[in-house]
């Protein structure tokens, strides 16, 4: 039986950890939405093309790669922008993450893992069987993005706005983890996730 996993969460609820359990302890291939939205906008990619034309040259670095940065300032104040951007990018990533997974399938996968920050925002759930949304509590998120990405809380929690209330999230998901405690707590859901759902013995 073929089951394709949907793995979503707000940022820096610790999502990629969950990811990284599917990959190494269980042999679960990840395709994984923002390795796939980096490579899409890499130079000589259409969608890159796109985005310059629509946001001006000077969001490129010298060296013809995108200034994350830079359209990420832009991006992150002004919602109409981040639409537009995400007209661009959004269709070349879903094209490249289907390509992944029928390579993953004709290689003999039954079990495949898509991990989709905007599973829900995006109405991307037709692409996957099941739902696994990643959570933690508000403050632990705001403290691990203001730490990680070196963000003062305005703009940890702009970047925390722009996205769904995880409450929502957890409603719609088939199963649920909850990452506020120790790798091992985390694990062991996800176990108990695997087991219901008979991917392990």
């Amino acid at each position: 039986m073929i089951l394709i996993i949907g793995l979503t969460g707000n940022i820096a609820t610790g999502k990629s950890t969950i990811s990284n359990m599917f990959r190494d302890k269980y042999k679960i291939p990840v395709i994984d939405a923002d390795i796939v939205s980096r490579e899409v906008v890499e130079p000589g990619e259409q969608a890159l093309e796109e985005v310059a034309a629509t946001f001006g040259e000077d969001i490129l670095c010298e060296d013809g790669r995108l200034n994350r940065k830079k359209l990420g300032s832009i991006i992150f104040q002004d919602q109409t922008k981040r639409e537009t951007l995400n007209r661009i990018v959004h269709p070349a990533v879903r094209k490249k993450m289907l390509s992944k997974k029928e390579e993953l399938l004709q290689q003999g996968n039954q079990t495949i893992v898509m991990d989709i920050p905007l599973l829900f925002e995006n109405n991307l759930t037709y692409l996957v069987e099941k739902t696994v949304v990643v959570y933690t509590s508000e403050s632990i998120q705001l403290q691990r993005l203001m730490d990680r990405n070196k963000l003062t809380e305005k703009e940890a929690r702009d970047r925390m706005n722009s996205q769904m209330d995880l409450d929502e999230k957890r409603k719609l998901a088939d199963a649920i983890i909850d990452n506020s405690g120790s790798i091992e707590q985390s694990e062991k859901q996800l176990f108990n996730i695997l087991k219901k759902w008979e991917l392990i013995e």
